[in-house]
């Protein structure tokens, strides 16, 4: 008797959110190094979200006979979290959708958090103390401590107001999130090695329970 071939489950994907000065977008860099995952940028999906003609690529990837789990995922955010139906969040939670889809990656900003389904998302959050964020800033651009103070509280506030408008949600608040780290605390390396320690775990379980 012919055995039927199972299709492996893809793996799980990685969310970041993060405070803009934290490191998050270093440390997203690193973990992908780290754990051999495909790494997605934030304006990488905004480019995509605000491309017609390569976002209905994206949803000809989704177009198959068979609906997923994740597929009744997608469709049933904007009933159950009253989401705006407009061209850009459309596109934008298909794209989402599809690197769900193939897993193994890690998806940075966007809200991706609240676009994947929760039991195959392991969800981060990097915040830091303001000074921390400040000198990072100033490091990492040359501007000076007044500017860099500036451009923390401007992206953040458009963070949070991005989040709000899209998917009525507070960015800030710890139970949308497995994991919230302070890098402020432990630096950069500290926060890749305490997070990948964390993700293999979880992922183990997840196998396990499969």
């Amino acid at each position: 008797m012919e055995r039927k071939s199972v299709k492996a489950k893809p793996g799980p994907v990685i969310t970041v959110s993060r405070e803009p000065g934290s490191g998050g977008s270093e440390i997203a860099r690193r973990l992908a190094e780290k754990l051999k995952m495909d790494l997605v940028g934030a304006q990488i999906i905004q480019k995509i979200a605000e491309s017609a003609n390569m976002s209905a690529k994206v949803i000809e990837s989704l177009d198959e006979k068979e609906v997923t789990r994740r597929d009744d995922w997608l469709s049933s955010l904007f009933e159950t979290r009253h989401l705006w139906v407009d061209d850009y969040l459309h596109h934008l939670t298909k794209v989402i959708g599809t690197f769900g889809r193939q897993g193994n990656m890690i998806v940075v900003g966007r809200g991706a958090q609240y676009i994947l389904p929760p039991e195959d998302t392991f969800r981060l959050r990097f915040i830091a103390p303001m000074e921390t964020k400040i000198k990072n800033v100033m490091r990492d651009s040359g501007f000076t401590r007044e500017d860099a103070k500036k451009y923390v509280i401007k992206t953040d506030s458009d963070r949070r107001a991005y989040l709000r408008k899209y998917f009525n949600a507070d960015v800030t608040d710890p139970s949308h999130y497995d994991m919230v780290v302070n890098t402020g605390k432990i630096g950069i390396d500290g926060t890749v090695e305490t997070v990948a320690a964390a993700f293999t775990l979880w992922k183990q379980k997840r196998s396990s329970s499969a």
